[in-house]
């Protein structure tokens, strides 16, 4: 039997990306879906597009992420 839908999008991501967490306080996440969520923005994107405007901020790069 062939590989699940999942499993080959999951094989794919573990190859071509790395994943990275972080931890903030609790009801702190909510407080960030929210401010994403008025930026019409997922959490992942709205979380990127701070990373990549820090980056350019200190290295004077883009960074594509």
């Amino acid at each position: 039997m062939g590989k699940t839908s999942a499993a080959v999008k999951n094989k794919y991501a573990a190859k071509a990306y790395d994943r990275m967490q972080i931890i903030v306080k609790k009801g702190k996440k909510s407080e960030l879906q929210a401010a994403a969520e008025m930026q019409g923005d997922s959490l992942n994107a709205y979380i990127k597009k701070a990373v990549r405007e820090q980056y350019k901020k200190d290295t004077g790069n883009d960074i594509e992420l």
